[in-house]
């Protein structure tokens, strides 16, 4: 669990638009073992969100390193880094971006369609292992308009998931949701995280990043504080504390 999965080293993105240079992000250095579950928080306009495009290898950074599972993505051009998106890092946005004509079976099989190796049946099996892990392997059939919101975030980490990436990279994931769809999601993510699944959280909300057990904070494209949270809620405990609902999604 010590090992490092991840690290930056002077990690620098600055934005040049005419004469004028934006400064997104400034010189980060961050180590990031396995196993780990981090909330990266920070004001609009911190850098938070620069720093995780470039984690997820969606941008480039304009300076510095960027290691992952002893690969230097910082070298590397963009077809290495398609590959690397698809097999290292499973993505969970706002959003959840399905495809509103597929089911939420196919959905989770997408990622599977680049594996040449990988037969129908194969990528059927993986698919339903990963809604199963994620509590919705009921709900195959359906497409995204037939279910609620927070499934459709199952579906959308099943899909994450359904590769066995290095990390999981979630980008406020309980946005659009209520609260306790957003307390049930966190205990998704909490669950995959006691399973060994190395988490990356991105949040605005401080009770959501309570669910993490460290905390990064950004400022000015700087990272402020990096500390080890004491008192990690645990989302189960605080689903039992909420009030029942008389129907169920």
């Amino acid at each position: 669990m010590q090992d490092n999965l991840l690290s930056t080293k002077a990690l620098t993105k600055t934005y040049v638009m005419g004469d004028i240079h934006v400064h997104a992000l400034r010189s980060v250095d961050l180590e990031v073992r396995k196993g780990d579950f981090i909330a990266i928080m920070g004001a609009s306009g911190s850098g938070k969100t620069t720093f995780m495009n470039l984690l997820g290898c969606l941008d480039k950074a304009s300076e510095g390193e960027y290691v992952l599972d002893a690969i230097p993505v910082h070298q590397m051009n963009d077809e290495e880094l398609t590959i690397i998106r698809n097999q290292k890092i499973g993505y969970v946005f706002q959003s959840f971006y399905l495809l509103p004509r597929t089911t939420a079976l196919e959905n989770v099989e997408l990622p599977l369609l680049y594996c040449r190796k990988c037969s129908l049946h194969e990528r059927h099996e993986k698919a339903m292992k990963a809604l199963e892990k994620v509590g919705i392997a009921d709900r195959a059939k359906h497409f995204p308009n037939q279910l609620s919101g927070g499934q459709q975030q199952r579906v959308a980490i099943a899909r994450a998931i359904v590769n066995d990436p290095s990390f999981i990279l979630a980008d406020e994931p309980t946005g659009n949701l209520d609260t306790r769809t957003s307390v049930e999601v966190m205990a998704v993510f909490q669950q995959l995280h006691s399973e060994g699944k190395t988490v990356i959280l991105v949040t605005h909300e401080p009770d959501i990043a309570q669910y993490a057990h460290r905390h990064i904070t950004f400022r000015d494209g700087k990272i402020i504080s990096d500390k080890v949270n004491p008192k990690t809620r645990n989302a189960v405990e605080d689903l039992q504390s909420l009030p029942k609902l008389d129907e169920e999604d």
